[in-house]
């Protein structure tokens, strides 16, 4: 089972990581809710152990980011914010499961296992078959999109917009829609930012075998090249 563990609190973070490494999992870690979203693209993880108290992004706020970005990966929230009303805000936002702390590790573990088995079980049900595009592969389940069957490197920005052009191959995407999804909420951002995204995310396919042209007037396309 592969973790990402999003924990600020050092002692904390190394006391889980150690812990649930001794009982077999394998534990990936991030401190900083700005940079938990491409973490968690990045790993591709097959759950999430998510704090709510982060700096630069709070818990929820990177939990409704990537369930925007299409993230499906399975999160239990582990915060010492234990109201009944905080619980609900969290699962509405997106979570699987809520544990406040203090909290017993056999009780975590237990819960993390039947968050992972409950995934299988579904995916075995219904497992969405994954993207291809040139040398790209885009896993709709986990939100991944290999090359050459590595994890690219992406920023969540570039990862949304990847995202929302391969879920339409050769079709173009207008620039207002790509906005909507790179930047959610952003109202002090210009639609001249997509602009940016797209030239920095054009370097990164150099080599994929997927072209990411601009349709003036329509917006943006991937083809493979």
């Amino acid at each position: 089972m592969k973790l990402l563990l999003v924990e600020d609190d050092p002692s904390m973070q190394t006391a889980l990581r150690r812990a649930l490494q001794s009982r077999g999992m394998d534990v990936h870690t991030c401190a900083d809710g700005r940079a938990a979203l491409g973490r968690w693209q990045q790993v591709a993880p097959d759950l999430v152990l998510l704090d709510l108290t982060l700096p630069g992004l709070d818990g929820l706020q990177v939990l409704e980011q990537a369930r925007r970005a299409g993230l499906t990966t399975p999160v239990l929230i582990l915060t010492a914010r234990g109201t009944v009303g905080d619980r609900i805000i969290g699962l509405n936002a997106g979570a699987d499961d809520y544990l406040p702390k203090p909290f017993d590790l056999d009780e975590l573990e237990a819960r993390l296992r039947a968050l992972h088995r409950r995934r299988n079980d579904s995916d075995k049900e219904s497992s969405p078959a994954p993207l291809h595009l040139g040398q790209l592969r885009y896993e709709k389940q986990s939100g991944a999109i290999y090359h050459d069957e590595k994890v690219m490197e992406l920023t969540p920005r570039e990862a949304a917009l990847l995202h929302a052009l391969m879920a339409r191959p050769g079709h173009a995407v207008s620039k207002e829609q790509l906005f909507e999804m790179v930047f959610p909420g952003e109202l002090d951002v210009q639609y001249e930012a997509v602009e940016v995204v797209v030239y920095r995310l054009r370097k990164k396919l150099a080599d994929t075998g997927v072209t990411l042209m601009t349709l003036r007037g329509l917006g943006y396309l991937l083809k493979a090249a």
